[in-house]
């Protein structure tokens, strides 16, 4: 059964939460892009207007005479307005002879440079000129507008790239929820399909989108497979239903026969091997016909509380006197009473079958156990022998109908035992399984899921007494 919660794995998987985050990584990158050619263009246009009215400013200054050029430069200082503009004039010796600025190191010649500058805490752009009497005139314009710009941008950068990638994510989740709640359904309608109830459909949320047609065309799949089934299904138990009763007449009246005192003995003989024939024929068509009637029906209503562990112990007390004949030890191990919700008779026929078969392939001095133990996924049951086993390649075959395993030509038997085992566990939720033993073989009645196995429940009793009740579809267990 398929977990109901969401996990961020599974919605990380989507195709719609990729395909979200693919244009969300495409939207942020335009974005990135956008305001960085924003940010280049607006930034470069004030930088060049900056470069441009410090090279108005140097032509200026270099027009006037080399004794005025100081009291020049202080004039121009005193009219700066919001003291925006630096000036600095060295002396050919690198003195400093006048203005506001005093740098460390002195810049290229006629090349526009950006300095942060201790003196002033700014960040200043600084030109640097040669005047006609070879001194050195500094002119700076303050550009804080500029870095402040930048780092604006910058921080809307980062501020929306977060806010992005966060919305992305958000809404890629959003979006991949509905998608992954209705494929998770047509997922549960699938494992219901599978565990054989053909009457199940993939659901339809009616939006004609591609899940929707997806569900459609299994559905139409489907009722070409049932219908394809019931035809076969019907074809097969009516040969089986309308054979049978001519070849029951038929055997009667060979076994009146073979009752005549006017049977000579080779007569006898050939009409009790006849009858014998019958009889296995007669098995065969009883077998399949209980399978059709156990695969048709899937009816759990008539389900009531069964304890596995008396199951057990019935199975062991019948089969206790056939072992002890064969010389073969059975013996039983129980964790303790076991409710479930099922047929008793129809699981004490499953589990005589496979008991029937471990003994039948155990050989004398050997050993059959039968278990009851407790595990994650629920009560299992097992029948473990110290015979041949079956080989691995072949324990999916045998429990198809008429194979028999390649050690079993010499033990008589239809071939139909174990698949009417597994069309029994089948209506109860169980499923059967093989392991090794070495020696001997291991069979599992086990769930199918570790929470729920078709309409079983269970619970374990403690000794104490503790009785189960279960509502009238089986569907619960409780103690009380």
């Amino acid at each position: 059964m398929l977990a109901d919660r969401l996990r961020i794995r599974d919605i990380r998987n989507t195709s719609t939460f990729r395909l979200t985050l693919l244009f969300g990584v495409v939207f942020l990158v335009g974005v990135t892009i956008l305001l960085g050619l924003i940010y280049g263009l607006s930034a470069r246009e004030l930088t060049r207007r900056s470069d441009h009215i410090l090279r108005q400013e140097a032509a200026m200054l270099e027009k006037a005479p080399a004794a005025a050029l100081p009291s020049r430069i202080r004039s121009e200082i005193e009219r700066s307005a919001g003291g925006l503009s630096y000036f600095e004039l060295r002396s050919t010796d690198g003195d400093h002879v006048a203005g506001n600025l005093r740098v460390a190191s002195m810049p290229p010649l006629d090349t526009p440079v950006e300095r942060e500058e201790g003196a002033v805490a700014k960040p200043v752009r600084l030109l640097a000129v040669e005047t006609p009497s070879e001194e050195t005139l500094l002119i700076g314009r303050d550009i804080s507008p500029v870095v402040d710009l930048r780092n604006h941008v910058l921080m809307i950068l980062i501020a929306s790239g977060l806010l992005t990638a966060i919305a992305v994510l958000v809404c890629g989740i959003l979006l991949s929820i509905a998608p992954l709640r209705r494929v998770r359904d047509l997922q549960r309608a699938i494992e219901t399909i599978s565990a054989g109830d053909m009457e199940a459909r993939m659901p339809l949320a009616g939006r004609h989108d591609e899940l929707d047609l997806f569900a459609g065309t299994v559905n139409q799949m489907i009722d070409e497979i049932e219908r394809a089934i019931a035809q076969v299904k019907g074809v097969t138990d009516a040969i089986a239903h309308d054979l049978r009763t001519p070849l029951t007449r038929v055997r009667s009246q060979l076994y009146r026969l073979s009752q005549s005192p006017d049977m000579q003995s080779p007569a006898a003989r050939m009409v009790g091997a006849a009858t014998a024939d019958l009889d296995i024929v007669l098995d065969r068509f009883a077998a399949l016909l209980r399978i059709s009637e156990l695969e048709a029906s899937r009816r759990r209503a008539g389900f009531a509380p069964v304890d596995l562990h008396l199951l057990l112990a019935r199975t062991h007390e019948l089969y206790e006197p056939l072992a002890e004949d064969q010389d073969i030890a059975l013996s039983i191990e129980s964790t303790g009473p076991v409710i479930i919700a099922g047929d008793e008779k129809l699981l004490f026929e499953a589990l005589s079958n496979l008991v029937d078969n471990a003994l039948k392939f155990t050989p004398a001095g050997g050993t059959v156990e039968l278990a009851l133990l407790e595990t994650v996924r629920g009560p299992m049951m097992e029948v473990r022998d110290s015979g041949p086993g079956i080989a691995a390649d072949e324990r999916q075959a045998v429990i198809r109908r008429f194979h028999r395993g390649s050690n079993a030509a010499d033990v008589p038997g239809t071939g139909l035992g174990l698949s009417l085992v597994v069309a029994i566990l089948h209506l109860h939720g169980f499923e059967l399984a093989f392991r090794d033993r070495r020696p001997g073989l291991v069979v599992e009645i086990r769930c199918t899921t570790p929470e729920e196995a078709g309409a079983v429940k269970f619970i374990s009793l403690a000794p104490s007494g503790q009785q189960a009740h279960l509502d009238d579809a089986g569907q619960k267990a409780e103690a009380v």
